[in-house]
């Protein structure tokens, strides 16, 4: 008969050595991840150090409020109002996501509740494409296709039917302007908005939807009162990452808003972003005065505007999420 032998111990300085050595391991890998954690933070915070730096001289020499709330932008004149350039990032960010949201939000309800499994493997492939082409693509065909349909189709249609409205009134449309800009950023963030959506409405559990089919309800009032009260805030957190693309988008904007430092009355005036600003004129006439302080004052405004914004939306967020529970 076999006799069981019996398992030595491990001495107790081997078991400590172990022990002692998992913890430091533990310990090295929680501080290598937070320091990870926080790096976004580190650098958001030396991006913004260093551009206010860089800003001072154009502050101490003018008063923040005048430079804000000037509308006037002469440089060679010592002239930096930076309010047009303001007013024009609202406006085609604004333009961009009133024509975004809505068929985005539908397309995502229907490709998750409606469509079968081939249409979805075939159009969230496209939607991964439209979401990796360049920006300058998107500029080149706003300037072939969306300025000369603005400019013979939509301005006249509108010149016609809504032009008594301030919104809507033209005084020599070019096709470039506030409407060609929100249009070709609307099908920039539209696969960034439409992903998102898609994703959390996918996971809602389908307990929910059968629970609604079962007391009676169609498909739409099951989507529109058990789905997507469950996913207000993925659905809005889409709309902000939207939107933040929307105000931060370069290249496509230069190239299709008319870049004319004016105050926007209408979607048919011609506009000049702060990113349009930035990227046109940085590394140019840098021997004006103040010029390199004020571009990068605009590119601290647009980071600001940005941040404020993403502040602001996530306690919204955080009320809708109270407001569920």
């Amino acid at each position: 008969m076999d006799q069981e032998i019996p398992l030595l111990p491990f001495p107790a300085r081997s078991q400590k050595k172990r022990r002692t050595f998992r913890q430091l391991t533990d310990q090295l890998a929680e501080n290598g991840l937070l320091a990870f954690a926080l790096l976004p933070a580190v650098i958001l915070a030396v991006l913004a150090l260093v551009l206010w730096q860089r800003a001072r001289p154009i502050l101490q020499a003018y008063p923040l409020f005048d430079l804000l709330a000037g509308t006037t932008w002469k440089p060679l004149q010592g002239s930096f109002g930076f309010l047009p350039f303001i007013a024009g990032t609202l406006w085609v960010t604004a333009a961009a996501m009133l024509l975004a949201v809505p068929p985005c939000l539908l397309t995502a309800f229907f490709l998750v509740e409606y469509a079968g499994a081939g249409l979805q493997r075939l159009v969230k492939p496209l939607l991964d494409l439209l979401a990796a082409i360049p920006s300058v693509v998107y500029g080149v065909w706003g300037v072939v296709v969306i300025v000369p349909w603005v400019q013979g189709t939509l301005a006249p249609f509108f010149d016609r039917w809504l032009g008594f409205l301030p919104f809507f009134r033209q005084s020599n449309p070019t096709g470039y302007g506030v409407l060609a800009g929100g249009l070709v950023l609307a099908v920039m963030v539209a696969p960034f908005i439409i992903a998102m959506t898609y994703e959390v409405l996918r996971a809602v559990p389908d307990g929910y939807r059968q629970a609604a089919l079962a007391l009676g309800a169609t498909r739409w009032h099951a989507l529109r009162t058990a789905v997507v009260p469950q996913v207000y805030s993925g659905i809005l957190a889409g709309i902000v990452l939207g939107t933040s693309r929307a105000l931060g988008e370069t290249i496509a904007v230069l190239m299709v808003a008319g870049n004319v430092a004016t105050l926007p009355h209408s979607i048919f005036d011609p506009v000049y972003p702060l990113p349009a600003l930035i990227a046109n004129n940085y590394g140019e006439m840098m021997s004006i005065p103040m010029y390199d302080s004020a571009l990068l004052l605009a590119a601290l405004i647009l980071m600001g505007i940005v941040t404020l914004f993403n502040l602001l939306a996530q306690l919204f967020l955080r009320r809708i999420r109270r407001g569920v529970r």
